[in-house]
């Protein structure tokens, strides 16, 4: 069985208990928001589609929708938080029975789910943490354990030594979660001296360039002592590699990242790249649908209680497993799960250099 099957059961197991959602024309609740005809309309508010994992997520999301009869409306608001905004406003005037926001800015979506709440709108938050109690589910995989999970295997890698930490945007909520998580897992190893944190920055929107400027910056001020960077995702991660490639210390340096993204894992088969988080995206995307259905029909969904600490209340929860991938493991992993290709993985790679095809 597949990899993301056997997560996807049991992600269902555990979140719809009640029994799968197969038809968009399953008995439902006395929810207001239902249309005569039985057609959940769902609209999805995206942040972006920069990185390969997000154009993932918009794919899988659409194709389970046509899979169930489900009609459904996505906008892209391409990093903008006014514009992620302004496309909520106007899917709030067409008619949908679930809004769905994977938030640019996890504190400005809040005065969003308040609108959509206001109309008797559920809302799920997806991947992505938005700071309000209002919402009806959030749904994600495991982010603290991807924060942690990093660290996890930097320590055991590299326990001592110059570290950098880049995490991502400060505006995205799941970034936060990472870094305290990151920062409770180093603390011992700074406080006895093994480990030296020479950096830590937040790279602006999980850029690349600004992953790029940090860790140069961190070289020149340690005279290229760096022996690890905790890149909180495999963008930043693309541009953590690039300024190592330009110091020379191709291969010298752990680098983490996360979303298994293919230039990621091309990066780890070369050795710039240490290791990346696999977050299969397919029962992530189809959990979302099928608990947006569920909303709809005004149905209770089984959920955990995840403690938001940007405001101190716990919001109900579906959050996945992940998985750590490096140079050993892709096959057995990705590949063999069918989230990436052989081919797409190994072809930078010489044909003598490659590790035996899996049958």
């Amino acid at each position: 069985m597949k990899l993301w099957k056997c997560l996807f059961s049991l992600v269902v197991v555990a979140a719809f208990a009640a029994g799968c959602v197969t038809s968009p024309d399953a008995p439902g609740g006395d929810s207001a928001s239902a249309r005569n005809d039985g057609k959940v309309k769902i609209g999805f508010s995206m942040a972006t589609l920069k990185e390969e994992r997000w154009q993932r997520d918009k794919a899988e999301f659409e194709a389970h929708c046509r899979k169930l009869g489900v009609e459904c409306l996505v906008k892209v608001a391409n990093s903008n938080a006014q514009r992620q905004a302004n496309d909520v406003d106007n899917l709030l005037t067409q008619g949908i029975d679930v809004l769905v926001i994977a938030p640019h800015d996890a504190t400005q979506s809040a005065s969003m789910v308040e609108k959509a709440k206001a109309q008797g709108i559920p809302v799920i938050s997806y991947d992505r943490l938005i700071n309000s109690d209002k919402i009806d589910l959030y749904i994600s995989h495991q982010v603290p354990v991807i924060g942690r999970r990093m660290v996890e295997y930097a320590v055991e890698k590299v326990p001592k030594g110059n570290y950098v930490l880049v995490y991502g945007a400060s505006t995205d909520n799941n970034a936060v979660i990472m870094k305290k998580e990151q920062n409770e897992f180093l603390k011992p190893y700074v406080e006895r001296g093994d480990i030296k944190i020479v950096a830590d920055q937040h790279a602006t929107d999980w850029k690349a360039d600004e992953a790029l400027k940090i860790v140069e910056n961190a070289l020149t001020q340690n005279a290229d002592k760096i022996d690890a960077v905790i890149a909180s995702n495999d963008g930043t991660a693309s541009g953590v590699a690039a300024a190592l490639k330009k110091a020379g210390l191709t291969g010298k340096v752990l680098v983490t990242g996360q979303d298994a993204e293919k230039a990621a894992l091309q990066r780890i088969a070369k050795g710039e790249q240490t290791m990346t988080i696999y977050k299969p995206i397919r029962p992530l995307a189809s959990g979302a649908v099928e608990a947006a259905i569920k909303l709809a029909n005004g149905e209770k969904l089984k959920t955990d209680p995840f403690m938001n600490d940007a405001i101190g209340k716990e919001i109900p929860a579906i959050l996945l497993e992940v998985v750590v991938v490096d140079k050993s493991n892709i096959i057995d992993t990705v590949i063999r799960d069918g989230y990436v290709s052989y081919d797409d993985v190994y072809a930078v790679l010489p044909e003598n250099e490659r590790p035996k095809r899996p049958e």
